[in-house]
């Protein structure tokens, strides 16, 4: 399969999994790290950058202001994620970043002339109660500034999804090349602060590599062939399973509302994938008689 292979839908939904299954692992990965949170941000987008520049090098970039703005908006994602991650805790971060499909419900009408439909709003609620559920004995009030990292995270993100979705009919890969220099060079300066540890490279390599780079490359070639909000709405089992990898390495056992919002995201996410196929499936066979 080469970086621009056409998908189906069955496919696209596929790579949003493994999208939310590889951005899942952020919080476990980037905890570990010795290194200060820009410094951390900017050594991730910089081997993200090679990992995505090496499939990028036969694509042509067509620069446009929705190309720039695809990168801006991806820098600040990943950039204030880390942040958010370090500043406070990993529940909180996962939560108001992952208040995201709001945000893409909001606009993706009026930027996309995608309209929001009453299923997609009943599944943004179901969604984000789960989650609260999962969190319950979680939230915490503290560390005021990683709250708000993590909010410009969401809405960046939600601007990502937005942006890449507005360049169906071209490559993602530019913007998300772009995007990684960008907040690696934004991060420069801090990454002189420290040398990182044997064990620091370890986790910042596995962070580049799979946690951002083909993260974002499944992210971005699946939003060609789902609506925005679709493609915002089935990752959202990352923030789930996020604290669910501190549960298998740290031994962050849940409690049982963990288990209970838990349930809710995944049956719920489970159940719209399946609406999605289902009705691609009915649009293909009205559209072969």
């Amino acid at each position: 399969m080469t970086p621009e292979s056409p998908l189906n839908q069955k496919q696209a939904v596929g790579y949003l999994v493994l999208a939310a299954l590889l951005w899942s692992t952020g919080g476990v990965l980037i905890k570990p790290i010795s290194l200060n949170p820009p410094a951390v941000a900017g050594l991730r987008s910089a081997i993200s950058f090679l990992c995505l520049g090496y499939l990028c090098r036969k694509v042509p970039f067509q620069w446009s202001g929705t190309l720039f703005g695809a990168s801006i908006a991806y820098a600040s994602t990943v950039f204030f994620f880390v942040l958010g991650i370090k500043w406070t805790t990993v529940a909180n971060t996962c939560l108001l970043q992952y208040t995201a499909p709001i945000y893409v419900a909001l606009f993706s009408h009026w930027f996309l002339g995608e309209p929001t439909q009453k299923q997609d709003w009943i599944t943004i609620g179901v969604v984000f109660f789960g989650i609260l559920l999962f969190f319950l004995d979680r939230l915490s009030f503290n560390g005021i500034l990683g709250n708000c990292c993590a909010l410009i995270s969401g809405v960046s993100l939600a601007w990502v999804t937005l942006l890449l979705r507005k360049q169906k009919n071209t490559s993602s890969l530019p913007s998300l090349v772009l995007g990684n220099l960008l907040c690696t060079v934004v991060c420069l300066p801090f990454m002189f602060e420290a040398m990182p540890t044997s064990r620091d490279w370890i986790f910042l390599s596995l962070l580049g590599t799979f946690q951002l780079g083909l993260s974002y490359y499944f992210y971005g070639q699946a939003l060609k062939y789902v609506r925005a909000i679709e493609g915002i709405l089935i990752p959202i089992i990352a923030p789930i399973l996020n604290p669910m990898w501190a549960w298998i390495f740290l031994d962050e056992i849940p409690g049982f509302w963990s288990f209970c919002g838990g349930s809710v995201v995944f049956v719920t996410v489970t159940f719209r994938s399946m609406m999605l196929l289902k009705t691609q499936k009915k649009s293909n066979t009205e559209n072969s008689l």
